[in-house]
Order: structure tokens, then C-alpha cells, then sequence
């Protein structure tokens, strides 16, 4: 029993003396996944220092006095990592302040002239009724979607001021205060994110289109030559314990299409806030919700990339010597999805028009390819065994059909003698046992080629699934295309030139992590 709380208690404090380290480690990367969360952090901490100077200095802490508390809560709230989240969240509590103030002082000039009692009925149904249809608002999509937290700073402003005014004579003057304040906040938010090292959520959907379609086009063609390759396919399942441990941020398949899968909110959120940034570039005033459309188009062709990806970890998998006759066809199909791919995330990120030279027939031919190495290997989907043993059916028919031409010749020579008669029944007999036998034998034939034909039907079942799936990527990478030349027409891209080419410089293709988007999005809440 000692023992064992020795053992525990020295793994503990291993533990403990790795934490700093791991902490420090941890802090670094996520530092070096995005250095922008560094300058973020820099424009926070300068910002509160600036709001800070409210207290800090005496003349300003007169003419304003306790209500400067209000101003760093704005500015804790409101900055957020890019302008457009800065902008939506800053005039959402301007707004929503400066309605809540205005409805309060009505009401309270309308109370006054109630009495004592009267004026707190008042308050009490004012409150109920603009609370209640308040909250009914954020239940409207467009509402919920452009204002929610507007109406919450609205809500909440609105019950301070009003249910405040009943026991506090200088309300007004407060609530004046707190308007200033809460003015001054957002000013110094909106400064440091619109002119101090601003980051565009624009930008940042521009870049996460781009990447994401890198990163399909990586999986297909990873993924297509783990498949092809002598010792992938078979080590997957031999490996399969160890990769349960394993993280999967590690397999360059998974990365890919991962990103895609997970970009819905990612996408959705920046589109909006990209809607509210400022003319701040000529390539600003795009259509933002056209990238939450290609969005949706590669989430819909990253499904086939999945079950691609699964079938490398099947348990039944088709012999090498199969899946060698389609290697070229399916590997040159994969590469020209492939390159399809890099050229839409190309022709994005330039911000022009699709290379037709590429788009013309590379994938028709591809196609043709794959389509003619299938048929010319009819028996491995029919099964060679199922013919073999469709003859040796066919062979007992035969002889079943002989024996029955030998007992009509006998019965038509037979002699009425009693020796001929007793010869005739017993060669009957022997005929009747031996077709006996071959009634019993002729089901056991038959299983036996069910069986057969089974076996190597499983064996080719695998591949077959798995270039069925190879073609659907390719009927589902027209939509793709289609979304991506609908942003190029709306958006205004540049047509094609050959030159363009030239001039690009080559850029790494990096898989775009999840929990650098997510991390990087502001939080909803009460604030």
C-alpha cells in the first residue's frame, strides 16, 4: 500500500515540475500558429492603459468621476481580434445604449406626472413590456443574426436606468456620464483596431477559401497514393491500435478535410463581420456571403474525401496484384482533381478568372482512362472461379444426359428371357443409386461456386468502391466549380492571361487548423 501511494506520489510531482515547461511550450504555439494573436494582445493592453488615464489622471477623473469604470468595461468587451467583430460589437452597445437612454428618459418624464404610486406602476409595466418585447425580438433570424447584442446592452441599459430612476434623484446625470464613458470606450476600440495593425475578417475568409481548397487537394492526392502504394494499405490495420493513441492532427488526409468540415460557423461568422469592415482596399466590397456558398459546395465534395479516406481502413482489402492494374488511371484521375483544386484556390487568390486550358477535358480524359482499365478486366468483377465451376455443373449435366440415352437403348433391345430381365433390373438399380448421388452432389457443386464466386466478389468489392467514390469526386467538383466562377462574375475578377502565372509567387500549402479560426472568433454573451 505504500508502495503504491509512493509510486502515485512521485508521478505527481513529475507532473508538476513538466507543467511550467509544457505551459511555456503551449504558449509558444499558439503564438506561432497565428503571430497576430500577439499584436491582438499588445492593442488590448495598450487600450487599457489608454482607458486607464480616466482614473489615473485627477483632471479627468473630476469631470467624469466613478462612471469611468464603464469606459474599461467597453473596452474589455468590445475589441475584439479583427475590425469587422470590433465594429459589429461596438456599434451594436453604441446603439444600443443611446436607444435604451432615450426610451428611459420618456418614460421617465411620463412617469413623473403620475404620483408616487402611479409612477411605479408605471415603471413596473414599462419594464415588463419593453422587456418582454425585447427579448421576443432576438428570436427573429435577421435580428438574432445582425443586432442580438445590441438588444441585450439595450435590455440591460434600459432596466439600469429606468428601475434606478425611482430611487435615485440624479439618474440623468448618471446615466449622461455613462454614455460619455461608454462613447470614449468604444473610440479608443475602434482606433486601435481600424488604425493600429488592423486584421480584416475579409481578408481572413479570403485566405481560409483559399487554404481550405489546398487542403482537399492534398487529402485526394495523399490519400489516392496511400492507396496505390505496397506497404500503406496493408499496414493500416497492423497499425490500427497505435493510431488510436496517435493524434489525428497528424494525418495530412484528415487535416485536410477536417478544416472543411468544421467552416461552417467559421465561415458564417466571418462573412458578417467582413459585412460591416470599411472600404479599406480596392478588393474590400466583395460578395462575402458567395464564399459561404463555395463553402458549402466543399463541404459537400469533402463528404467523398471521407469515405475515400475510410476505404484505406477497411478490414477486407483487395490483393496488391488488383489494385496494381488501376493504379495509372486512378492516380492520374486524383491528380487532375488535384490540380483542379490548386487552380480554383489559384485563380481566388490572385483574384481572377479560372485557367480554361486546365478546366478543358484533363478530367473527361481521365475518366475514359479509368473506364477502360475496368472493362478491360472483366473477370476480376465477375469472378473466373464462378466459370470454372459453371463448367463442372455443366460437365455432371452431360453425363447425367448420357446416362439417360444408355437406359433408353437398353429398354428398347431388353429380351423377355428371365436373364435378361434380372441383368436389366440390376444395372436399374445401379443407375438409380448413382443418380441418387449426383442429385446430392449437383446442390454441393453449386454451394461450393456460390462460395467461390463470394470470396472473390469481397476481394474486388473494396476497389470498386473505392473508384466509384474516385468518380464522384469528380461530379461533385462541378459544383465547386461552378460556386467558385459565380464569386469570380459577381466579384469582378480579372479574366485569365498566361502572364499571370508567371508572376505568382509560389505559396506553401498549409492546411488551415480549426482552432486557429475558432480562437480567433470574438464570444457571444452577457457582457
Amino acid at each position: 500500500m505504500m508502495e503504491t501511494w509512493r509510486k502515485k506520489g512521485g508521478s505527481a510531482w513529475e507532473r508538476t515540475k513538466r507543467a511550467p515547461g509544457l505551459a511555456c511550450r503551449k504558449m509558444w504555439q499558439v503564438g506561432k500558429d497565428d503571430p497576430r494573436r500577439a499584436i491582438h494582445a499588445v492593442k488590448v493592453g495598450l487600450a487599457l492603459t489608454l482607458v486607464s488615464m480616466l482614473y489615473l489622471l485627477e483632471p479627468l477623473f473630476e469631470g467624469i468621476g466613478q462612471n469611468a469604470i464603464w469606459a474599461v468595461m467597453t473596452v474589455v468587451v468590445v475589441l475584439e481580434f479583427t475590425a469587422g467583430a470590433t465594429l459589429c460589437k461596438g456599434l451594436n452597445r453604441g446603439l444600443g445604449t443611446i436607444m435604451a437612454g432615450s426610451l428611459a428618459f420618456l418614460i421617465e418624464f411620463v412617469a413623473e406626472e403620475t404620483g408616487q404610486v402611479g409612477r411605479a406602476i408605471f415603471i413596473g409595466c414599462a419594464v415588463f413590456v419593453i422587456g418582454a418585447a425585447a427579448t421576443y425580438l432576438r428570436f427573429l433570424p435577421y435580428v438574432k443574426k445582425n443586432y442580438d447584442y445590441g438588444v441585450v446592452i439595450f435590455l440591460l441599459t434600459f432596466n439600469l436606468i429606468t428601475v434606478s430612476s425611482f430611487r435615485v434623484s440624479n439618474v440623468m446625470k448618471i446615466a449622461h456620464e455613462r454614455l460619455i464613458t461608454i462613447a470614449i470606450g468604444c473610440g479608443i476600440c475602434l482606433f486601435m483596431s481600424l488604425l493600429v495593425f488592423p486584421i480584416w475578417s475579409g481578408q481572413d475568409l479570403h485566405n481560409s477559401t483559399v487554404n481550405k481548397l489546398q487542403g482537399l487537394a492534398k487529402s485526394i492526392e495523399v490519400c489516392v497514393d496511400e492507396y496505390f502504394s505496397d506497404e500503406a494499405v496493408t499496414e493500416v490495420r497492423e497499425e490500427e491500435s497505435d493510431e488510436e493513441d496517435k493524434s489525428c492532427d497528424e494525418d495530412p488526409i484528415y487535416k485536410g478535410y477536417k478544416a472543411v468540415l468544421d467552416s461552417k460557423s467559421i465561415d458564417e461568422a466571418l462573412a458578417l463581420y467582413a459585412s460591416w469592415e470599411p472600404r479599406h482596399s480596392r478588393h474590400c466590397r466583395y460578395p462575402w456571403q458567395q464564399y459561404v456558398k463555395v463553402g458549402a459546395a466543399l463541404r459537400r465534395f469533402s463528404y467523398t474525401v471521407v469515405a475515400l479516406h475510410g476505404c484505406l481502413q477497411t478490414e477486407i482489402q483487395t490483393p496488391k496484384s488488383c489494385r496494381a492494374l488501376f493504379k495509372g488511371p486512378c492516380i492520374r484521375l486524383a491528380s487532375e482533381v488535384s490540380g483542379v483544386l490548386m487552380e480554383l484556390a489559384t485563380s481566388i487568390r490572385n483574384r481572377r478568372h479560372c485557367s480554361p486550358e486546365l478546366l478543358a477535358d484533363h478530367l473527361h480524359d481521365a475518366l475514359q482512362d479509368l473506364n477502360k482499365a475496368v472493362r478491360s478486366q472483366p473477370r476480376l468483377f465477375l469472378g473466373s472461379n464462378c466459370s470454372q465451376a459453371s463448367n463442372m455443373l455443366a460437365v455432371a449435366a452431360a453425363q447425367a444426359r448420357q446416362e439417360k440415352e444408355r437406359e433408353a437403348a437398353l429398354l428398347s433391345s431388353a429380351k423377355t428371357d428371365t436373364s435378361t430381365l434380372r441383368e436389366w433390373k440390376k444395372t436399374r438399380s445401379k443407375k438409380e443409386l448413382s443418380a441418387a448421388e449426383r442429385k446430392v452432389l449437383r446442390p454441393q457443386l453449386s454451394k461450393i461456386a456460390m462460395l467461390t464466386c463470394s470470396l472473390e466478389f469481397c476481394e474486388a468489392l473494396p476497389f470498386a468502391a473505392f473508384a466509384s467514390l474516385l468518380v464522384e469526386t469528380v461530379a461533385r467538383l462541378d459544383s465547386v466549380m461552378e460556386e467558385v466562377e459565380e464569386l469570380g462574375r459577381v466579384a469582378g475578377f480579372k479574366e485569365y492571361k498566361r502572364d499571370d502565372d508567371d508572376d505568382v509567387v509560389t505559396v506553401k500549402c498549409e492546411t488551415p487548423r480549426v482552432d486557429v479560426c475558432l480562437n480567433n472568433l470574438p464570444s457571444h454573451g452577457l457582457d
